[in-house]
């Protein structure tokens, strides 16, 4: 027997790329873990998408950036999110919002997911002081020699510089 109570959410799911793991990231993966009982980080693994970092790397980093929340996990999943979120028993998706133009998006998609299970999806706005905060934008500062300390883990940083480095020694 479950020891979930009906109408309550427990479970809540944080998905994303992380290639890499910003701030804005851990602010709303922080700000979920106030609200839930559990949390998964859930890191996608889409083999046709070209990453900095392997699936692997990317949940080592989280796991480590989220070791500080006792109820929070990481994981790694293939495929759809509501498969995922029936498979662990998830109650709620949450998403973080940054922009206006990311509602219109997030909605569609929120529908679309609780159309297919059982699932909720919460909007999390991103604290303003990660508003302009993405991983794609971080990965193009510091290709170019940017100073992106402050906007990811230390450690992250380091491992960031140190594949820019790689790539760029074996281009």
């Amino acid at each position: 027997m479950s020891d979930r109570t009906p109408g309550r959410l427990h479970r809540a799911v944080c998905p994303g790329s992380f290639d890499p793991v910003t701030n804005g990231h851990l602010d709303i993966i922080e700000r979920s873990a106030k609200l839930f009982d559990e949390v998964v980080v859930a890191v996608g693994v889409n083999k046709s998408k070209n990453r900095l970092f392997t699936p692997e790397e990317r949940i080592d980093m989280l796991t480590r950036a989220c070791s500080t929340w006792g109820n929070v996990r990481v994981d790694g999943f293939t495929g759809l999110l509501t498969d995922f979120c029936r498979e662990h028993e998830i109650d709620a998706i949450v998403k973080g919002l940054r922009a206006v133009s990311d509602f219109d998006y997030e909605l569609q998609m929120a529908q679309m997911n609780s159309s297919l299970a059982p699932v909720e999806t919460v909007f999390v706005p991103t604290s303003p002081e990660w508003s302009f905060l993405a991983s794609s934008l971080v990965k193009e500062v510091a290709t170019f020699g940017g100073d992106v300390s402050g906007l990811l883990p230390e450690f992250v940083r380091d491992l960031l510089v140190a594949r820019l480095a790689e790539r760029e020694g074996g281009a």
